[in-house]
C-alpha cells in the first residue's frame, strides 16, 4: 500500500506535455492509482491497480509526480461505473469507480499494513468487515454554500476535487436522499434571498425529521424568512439559524421536532442537537456498537471505563448490559446531553467532562479500578491515554478508530510498552466510496 504524496509548498517543476502510458501497480491511501515510471512514483487519479492507462501530468516534484487518467487502455475487473454523475469533479468521494468489495479489501489492507508498519504489531485475527448501504447513507454533513454571480445561482454541496471551489452539484448520491436529491432546490431558494452572499454553510442532520442549520452572517429579512419557510414546507425540512458559535443555533420557527436515534437498533433513543457529533452511517454504527459489546464481553456489575463517550453512543448499551460504566468526554455540552439521555432512560452512568489529551493522574474518574476500557477517539488517536490505561492494567481494551495510522501508533504502545496482545481487528465501512477508514481493535493482557 503506497502512501499518497502531499506535495508541500515547493514550486512544481515544468510539466511534460502530451499523454503518457503507465501500468498501475498499487492503490494509494487516498484512492489514486500508483505507477512507477523510470523508477519514480506517480500518483494517478482515476486509475486502479492492474490497469494500463493513458494519463497527463498535473504536477511534478522531486520525490513523486501526480497525474490524471485520460484513457483506460486495460480496465481492472474491479472497475465499475460511478453511481454519481458528479464523481471526479466533486471531492466528496474518491472510490466510486471501484467495486464495493474491492473498496473494503483496500481499507482492510490499509489497516493491517499500518499496524505492521507503524506499530510493529500483527493482529492475531482479522474480523469480517462491517458493511451497510453504500448510497444514501450519510445522515450528517457540513455543506458549503456560495452565490456565484456568473451563474446567477447559489451552489450547495462539497468542494471540487483538489480545489477550494464548490462543485456545481445537482444532487449527492451518498447523502440521505431527503437532502441529497434536493440540493438544486436548496440552491434555488438561497439564490432568492437578500442574504444570499452571507450564507456560507449548511449543516444537515437526519433522523425521523431532517434538520438544516443555515450559517447566516446577516439576519434574514421577513421576506427571506418567508421564502425559507416555503422551502421547509415543500421539502419537509426543519430549519435552524446559526448567527455565531454553536450556542447560537436556534430553530427558525420554534418549537423544533425532536432529533433522536437508536445507538444499537434497540428501543433506546438518544436525543441530539442538529450540530452534535453523531456517526454519519446509522446502519454501520449500530452494527459497530453490537460488535463492540460482543468483543468486549462486559459482565453484570463489572466496572468499565469509556473514553471519548460523546452523547453516550456506546455508554447506554454498555449500561444496558449490566456493566458499571464511567464515561468521559471532552465536550461539556455533550456530557450534559448524555446525562439527560441517561436519566430519561432510567439508567445510571457516571459521566465526567475532562481533557483526554492532557489527562490528570488525580482525576476522580481514574481513582476507582476498572476491568475493561472502551475508547472512541478522534483522528488524533489517544496517545496520551495509553500510559494511563496501561498502568491500570485492565484485562480488555476495545479501541474504535477513525484513522489507521494513529490506531497503529497506539497499538504499538499497548503491545510493546504495556504487555497487551492485539487479539482481533477489522474495518467498519462507515464512509463507502471514500478513502476514510474506520476500524475496531480488541486488546487483551498477554
Amino acid at each position: 500500500m503506497s502512501r499518497p504524496f502531499r506535495g508541500g509548498n515547493r514550486r512544481s517543476k515544468p510539466l511534460p506535455e502530451g499523454e503518457f502510458e503507465a501500468g498501475i501497480v498499487d492503490l494509494a491511501e487516498d484512492g489514486r492509482g500508483v505507477a512507477r515510471i523510470e523508477g519514480k512514483v506517480c500518483f494517478i487519479h482515476g486509475a486502479l491497480p492492474g490497469e494500463s492507462v493513458k494519463f497527463r501530468y498535473t504536477r511534478k516534484h522531486r520525490d513523486a509526480d501526480e497525474g490524471e487518467t485520460t484513457q483506460v487502455l486495460v480496465a481492472s475487473p474491479d472497475r465499475v461505473d460511478p453511481p454519481c454523475p458528479h464523481f471526479g469533479v466533486c471531492g466528496g468521494c474518491s472510490l466510486q469507480h471501484l467495486a464495493s468489495a474491492a473498496q473494503i479489501a483496500h481499507k482492510q489492507q490499509q489497516l493491517v499494513q499500518a499496524l505492521r508498519r507503524v506499530g510493529k504489531v500483527e493482529p492475531e485475527a482479522v474480523a469480517p468487515p462491517i458493511i451497510g448501504p453504500t448510497l444514501g447513507y450519510r445522515r450528517r454533513a457540513r455543506l458549503g454554500a456560495k452565490f456565484v454571480d456568473k451563474r446567477g445561482t447559489a451552489l450547495v454541496g462539497f468542494r471540487e476535487r483538489s480545489s477550494p471551489f464548490l462543485a456545481a452539484l445537482e444532487s449527492c448520491a451518498v447523502l440521505d436522499p431527503r437532502v441529497g436529491e434536493k440540493l438544486r432546490a436548496i440552491g434555488e431558494c438561497l439564490s432568492e434571498l437578500s442574504i444570499r452572499r452571507e450564507l456560507p454553510q449548511i449543516e444537515i442532520a437526519c433522523a425521523d425529521s431532517v434538520a438544516l442549520v443555515l450559517r447566516v452572517m446577516e439576519p434574514p429579512t421577513v421576506a427571506d424568512r418567508a421564502r425559507l419557510a416555503q422551502l421547509a414546507q415543500e421539502h419537509g425540512f426543519e430549519l435552524y439559524l446559526q448567527s455565531g458559535g454553536p450556542g447560537t443555533v436556534a430553530p427558525m420557527t420554534p418549537p423544533a421536532s425532536r432529533l433522536d436515534y437508536s445507538p444499537d437498533g434497540s428501543a433506546d433513543r438518544l436525543q441530539f442537537q442538529p450540530t452534535d457529533f453523531i456517526q454519519i452511517n446509522a446502519a454501520v454504527s449500530q452494527q459497530a456498537v453490537r460488535q463492540a459489546l460482543a468483543w468486549l464481553r462486559p459482565q453484570p456489575g463489572e466496572p468499565v471505563l469509556e473514553l471519548f463517550c460523546g452523547l453516550g453512543n456506546f455508554s447506554i448499551p454498555l449500561a444496558r448490559s449490566g456493566a458499571r460504566v464511567t464515561a468521559v468526554e471532552g465536550d461539556a455540552a455533550l456530557v450534559a446531553r448524555a446525562r439527560t439521555n441517561v436519566q430519561a432512560l432510567g439508567l445510571e452512568i457516571d459521566f465526567h467532562a475532562a481533557d483526554l489529551f492532557q489527562p490528570r493522574a488525580d482525576a476522580p474518574w481514574l481513582q476507582a479500578p476498572f476491568d475493561a476500557v472502551l475508547l472512541d477517539p478522534p483522528r488524533a488517536g489517544a496517545e496520551a491515554m495509553m500510559p494511563v490505561i496501561g498502568a491500570r492494567k485492565p484485562g480488555r481494551i476495545l479501541y474504535i478508530s477513525c484513522h489507521p495510522g494513529t490506531l497503529a501508533r497506539d497499538a504499538g504502545l499497548l503491545v510493546h510498552g504495556h504487555g497487551y496482545r492485539l487479539v482481533r481487528t477489522g474495518v467498519m465501512d462507515m464512509f463507502p466510496h471514500t478513502s476514510h477508514v474506520e476500524s475496531m481493535a480488541l486488546f487483551e493482557r498477554a
